[in-house]
């Protein structure tokens, strides 16, 4: 019997107009915010239901400046994978050509 499988990555946050995707800086800096960033990967197999989130990585320095930077770098390279995995896919589809 085959198990189910959801996996689910996604940037942004949810706000008062329900999920909005940010993928721009907060220049504003009202009242001294900083740039608003999160990241979440979400990973269902089966019965298992493992979700992830943190801040919005931007680079190796930021994982290695953090408070808990083997963790963190083993989130960063499976999230590295998953989109070369899915722009791998995507580019495939657009490379295939009907018979």
């Amino acid at each position: 019997m085959a198990s189910d499988f959801y996996l689910c990555y996604y940037v942004g946050h949810k706000g008062k107009f329900g999920y909005e995707f940010l993928e721009y800086a907060n220049n504003s800096n009202y009242k001294n915010d900083v740039m608003i960033r999160r990241e979440e990967l979400e990973i269902v197999i089966g019965d298992e239901h493992i979700s992830f989130t943190t801040s919005k990585i931007g680079s190796l320095i930021d994982v290695n400046q953090s408070n808990y930077p083997e963790g963190l770098r083993v989130f960063y390279y499976l999230v590295q994978d998953v989109k070369c995995l899915v722009f791998s896919h995507t580019g495939l589809h657009f490379k295939i050509k009907p018979i």
